[in-house]
């Protein structure tokens, strides 16, 4: 089969190869999907450059999308031919979507609805389940307000539509190249984070309350917030990434004066029934047509390594995509 992968971290064009590896074969419990779209995701692009390798060959990206071909002993035969997305394709395992084939847990293959095609089947298991995930932290938010960091980013347009679909009021932050899109989201207000001060136009938007929840993609840069009054007294502040690898400050007599509740969680380690619970939701909604997708950009297997500049240069509005074939 085809096949792109790297043996060293590196940058995308020096390390990442494209050539031919043996097909893998379904072991017991296992399917073998025969993919068509791979979805490339920054912790693809990070993991390519600095995170240690688990394997001597890595065959990056998580998401993907494609047809089931073969099953191993266990799994039903009825699933031959049927339409799935993948979830947690190369985490803690060698071998990920970025490849004609991938063979893997038959509950880490989800049907793909009618309707839905491949390239939104590759968005799936890490932006859209971030979101939901995120959304649902939050339990009930009909008539609250929500402020979603990166309301154009992948995750942030799924959750903002989620939120709303859930009665939230939505203030986003976005660059204002992106405003646009986040506006196709529902998002109620705009914060344009390079050009104005997000504490004090959030209290402006909420008549100095601050917001009931926040649903943030970068904690280095939204930490120092809580102290400003953004979370409202008995706020959370939900949180599933940040740019910067290392230690944030946090105020604490904020946390505490304002009972706040901080929840961190990332989408490759949720715990079995919350992943099943956010599946059938995520299902029932595909199958609704109640959510946007937004393919940003599609590039060839070959041209894997432009894929993985596109993400980590943040050129790119919405998912990027490789079609397989």
């Amino acid at each position: 089969m085809k096949a792109a992968w790297y043996e060293k971290n590196g940058e995308a064009r020096d390390v990442l190869v494209v050539g031919d590896m043996e097909t893998p074969k379904p072991a017991a419990g296992e399917v073998l999907v025969r993919l068509h779209t791979s979805g490339v995701n920054p912790s693809d692009v990070k993991s390519r450059k600095g995170r240690p390798l688990i394997a001597p060959r890595i065959v990056p990206h998580s998401d993907g999308a494609g047809t089931i071909d073969a099953v191993g002993d266990g799994v039903d035969e009825a699933r031959i031919g049927e339409r799935v997305w993948v979830w947690n394709g190369q985490w803690k395992r060698p071998f990920g979507t970025a490849a004609e084939y991938i063979a893997l847990p038959q509950d880490q293959a989800v049907r793909l609805p009618a309707g839905i095609d491949f390239a939104t089947g590759a968005c799936l298991g890490i932006p859209a389940l971030t979101a939901l995930h995120a959304v649902s932290l939050h339990g009930d938010i009909a008539g609250k307000t929500l402020l979603v960091t990166g309301a154009a980013a992948a995750v942030g347009h799924y959750a903002t539509q989620m939120a709303k679909l859930r009665g939230a009021r939505v203030i986003g932050t976005s660059s204002p190249e992106r405003q646009k899109h986040a506006r196709a989201a529902g998002v109620d207000e705009l914060i344009d984070y390079r050009h104005e001060d997000v504490a004090e136009r959030v209290k402006v938007l909420t008549g100095g309350a601050g917001v009931d929840g926040i649903i943030d993609m970068d904690f280095s840069s939204t930490a120092g917030l809580l102290a400003k009054g953004v979370l409202k007294p008995h706020g959370k502040m939900v949180c599933y990434g940040s740019n910067v690898p290392a230690e944030i400050p946090l105020s604490f007599p904020a946390m505490l004066w304002g009972s706040l509740t901080l929840s961190v969680f990332v989408v490759y380690e949720l715990l079995p029934a919350e992943r099943q619970v956010a599946i059938a939701e995520l299902t029932r909604l595909l199958e609704a047509g109640a959510l946007k997708h937004s393919i940003g950009a599609r590039f060839a297997l070959a041209d894997i390594a432009a894929a993985h500049e596109a993400v980590e240069g943040g050129r790119v509005t919405g998912n990027v995509v490789l079609d397989i074939g």
